[in-house]
């Protein structure tokens, strides 16, 4: 297959040198991307989002050197700094001086990927790459094969650490495009409890290609919540992959806030390998310009007597687009299953677009599963109800709005990320 410049130059930014200790998988992750490429145009998985074609447009040589950024230049940016974790990436390259690490519990290990593969070498090479198979997606493999450095998070049993975690990938594109791999690795070890938060931010004209991968092993008892904020500028492109694997009794619950950015693909992932697995799936996407975000979503149930929560909600106005498509897949041992998955939008106007696609395949049948989607318009008789009773008509319409996005934000654990997006939300929808 001939590749194209943007892949050639992605090829040619490769560093053997960048996590050594790894070198073999991110060695055959980059054999894999040079035989297969990034997804081509007419890909099932890529059919409502033609993401290579916008990075061949848009892209050109891949610089690999960070900027200077400033403590102002991300002070201003931060969304709690009396935080006790902010963990600061730029151009995905961690940045000791300008990150803060905290009050921090006894059993609880957090390095950067880098740093955890000199200190922490056996446990980071037992899992890395276990989970999210390079052989399956372009984009998994050059993550795979370009990821420079990331975070390594490991809790100790019963370790509990009730501060959440914020990691900030900085895209510094002031001077030239900005390119970044980040690649997480998360152990949540039996009884344990974290929340992290991740957010990218690019500062510049430049456009910006940000393309992280967090893979996320939940041990036994175990329950970890991952919040993922999506808010930065229109020259933006976005591909964010989370791979999961559950165990027995576990609890894995994801919150995804899609707001602005020119394209976001967000893949995750989830394998429910025991019993009495909880796995919560939480989307929001308030969407407007030409901004194009597109979730997909697996649930793969493997044992019985778990049960999964999808609700993902979409409101769209101007040219923007959203596409869903959930998966939901119930093995014949997973008896008992209750899995349960819905996607409901609203368009604002007549050139918005949504391609919604919920699926179930369930080879059990003793199980409750169900799944839907509906799309439509605000609701005038209800805008009307409030018009009669002096609201007027654009705080009547953002009021009905802010409710039905809310019921997304208000299951977010953390209080200040509740807050501020309420605030956000609400005012983009009275303008």
């Amino acid at each position: 297959m001939a590749s194209t410049k943007i892949e050639d130059s992605l090829v040619a930014s490769y560093n053997d040198s960048q996590l050594a200790a790894l070198k073999d998988i991110k060695s055959g992750a980059l054999e894999e991307f040079k035989s297969n490429g990034l997804p081509p145009h007419k890909t099932e998985e890529y059919k409502f989002t033609h993401f290579t074609k916008a990075l061949e447009k848009n892209f050109s040589t891949v610089q690999t050197t960070a900027e200077e950024l400033t403590a102002d230049d991300i002070q201003s940016r931060i969304i709690d700094p009396s935080a006790s974790v902010n963990l600061i990436f730029v151009n995905g390259q961690f940045q000791a001086d300008l990150s803060k690490i905290e009050d921090l519990p006894s059993g609880l290990i957090l390095k950067d990927l880098e740093q955890a593969l000199q200190d922490n070498e056996e446990e980071v090479k037992k899992q890395f790459g276990q989970y999210a198979d390079y052989k399956v997606d372009g984009f998994t493999a050059l993550n795979t094969a370009l990821a420079s450095n990331g975070v390594f998070l490991s809790l100790d049993k019963n370790v509990v650490f009730d501060s959440p975690i914020y990691i900030y990938y900085f895209n510094d594109g002031r001077n030239n495009e900005g390119y970044s791999f980040p690649r997480n690795l998360v152990v949540a070890k039996f009884g344990s409890q974290v929340t992290f938060i991740e957010k990218a931010i690019t500062i510049g004209e430049q456009n910006s290609f940000f393309n992280p991968l967090s893979e996320i092993v939940v041990e036994p008892n175990a329950h970890v919540h991952h919040v993922k904020i999506q808010n930065d500028g229109s020259n933006s492109y976005e591909v964010c992959q989370t791979q999961v694997q559950q165990s027995s009794d576990s609890t894995y619950s994801s919150y995804v806030i899609s707001l602005d950015g020119a394209m976001i693909r967000n893949n995750l992932n989830i394998v429910s390998n025991g019993q009495n697995c909880e796995s919560n799936m939480y989307g929001l996407y308030l969407l407007d310009g030409e901004t194009h975000v597109d979730n997909h979503t697996t649930v793969d149930h493997k044992e019985p007597n778990s049960n999964s929560n999808e609700l993902y909600k979409g409101i769209m106005d101007d040219k923007s687009r959203g596409v869903f498509n959930g998966k939901i897949y119930v093995r014949q041992e997973a008896q008992k299953t209750n899995a349960f998955q819905s996607n409901n939008n609203i368009l604002l106007s007549d050139n918005a677009t949504i391609n919604t696609k919920p699926q179930l395949e369930i080879w059990a049948d003793d199980v409750k599963c169900s799944h839907g989607c509906t799309t439509g318009q605000l609701d005038e008789e209800a805008v009307f109800y409030l018009q009669a009773r002096g609201i007027d008509k654009v705080k009547a319409k953002a009021m009905l709005l802010y409710a039905f996005a809310h019921d997304i934000v208000e299951k977010i654990p953390v209080e200040i990320i509740r807050d501020r997006l309420d605030n956000f939300i609400f005012e983009r929808l009275e303008n």
